[in-house]
């Protein structure tokens, strides 16, 4: 590709070409995020993107700095250095630009107790600047087989069903990324299995995901990329099974894999260490 410029036409290095392919499919770029509390530094140089219609996982132990980087993607706080762009608005010159593109679901999110359930999706939904009916409400409950729950407080419901209703006000503004901070955390496997299928869905739709997990089989089962993240820097991306297949013959793995098949969670113990973290 040779672009155009008033003095005639001038070769694009490959790796600038590239740069400029992910620029224009990226709906979130991060570049050299540097996160700092007081003296401690949390997250350290990182850099990733998450493509338009693409699930990226982010994992890492505790206190690796996942939390500081979605917190600094979400607007909530603001990182000493670096730049995060999203759907092409730098996040610190237009951040309410960016935000509108923002849809987040919490790992525990407490909406209103008290509020049935299609009082909460109205609440919300208005918050979003949206006017729906009532019927328009019935058939999102409907789509996620909760509409025989409409009228039941949003306290009453399950945890599943908490996590239904908080994926779908995520959602209901039809932002072009999605946040998801450990979605299935204490989940039963059903429960597990049928929001994979409605995070997938929304990938599907062309969205971009963003995901924090713990859970290895969650990485590998639903996500395109993932990012290893560990003492605030990025120590790997690839897709689940290329890291696999890259690291599964290191002896550090094979002296961590279990049963004789090597795994992400024996890729990421060996990349993070067996020290459990608080």
């Amino acid at each position: 590709m040779y672009p155009i410029c008033n003095y005639g036409v001038y070769p694009v290095s490959k790796f600038k070409q590239e740069k400029m392919n992910q620029q224009a499919t990226a709906i979130l770029t991060v570049e050299g995020l540097n996160v700092n509390y007081g003296d401690f530094q949390a997250v350290k140089n990182v850099s990733f993107d998450v493509k338009k219609g693409e699930i990226f996982g982010l994992l890492g132990p505790n206190g690796a700095g996942k939390t500081s980087t979605l917190s600094a993607i979400e607007g909530l706080l603001k990182p000493q250095s670096g730049t995060i762009t999203v759907d092409g608005n730098n996040a610190s010159e237009k951040p309410l630009h960016a935000r509108a593109s923002l849809g987040v679901q919490l790992q525990s999110t407490s909406f209103q107790a008290e509020l049935y359930v299609i009082e909460v999706l109205q609440l919300y939904s208005g918050i979003y600047g949206l006017s729906l009916s009532k019927n328009d409400i019935l058939a999102i409950l409907r789509d996620i087989n909760l509409e025989d729950q409409a009228q039941k407080k949003f306290g009453q419901l399950s945890g599943g069903q908490q996590q239904r209703i908080s994926l779908v006000i995520a959602t209901i503004h039809n932002p072009k990324l999605v946040l998801l901070d450990e979605p299935t955390t204490g989940l039963d496997p059903q429960s597990r299995r049928q929001l994979w299928e409605r995070i997938e869905a929304i990938r599907d739709r062309g969205h971009a995901v963003l995901l924090t997990t713990h859970s290895m089989e969650e990485a590998e089962s639903v996500c395109d990329r993932i990012a290893i993240i560990d003492h605030g820097s990025v120590i790997e991306i690839d897709t689940p099974q290329a890291l696999i297949d890259k690291h599964r013959n290191e002896p550090e793995v094979i002296a961590v894999s279990r049963r004789g098949r090597v795994t992400l969670e024996d890729v990421f113990i060996a990349l993070t260490g067996k020290t459990i973290r608080e």
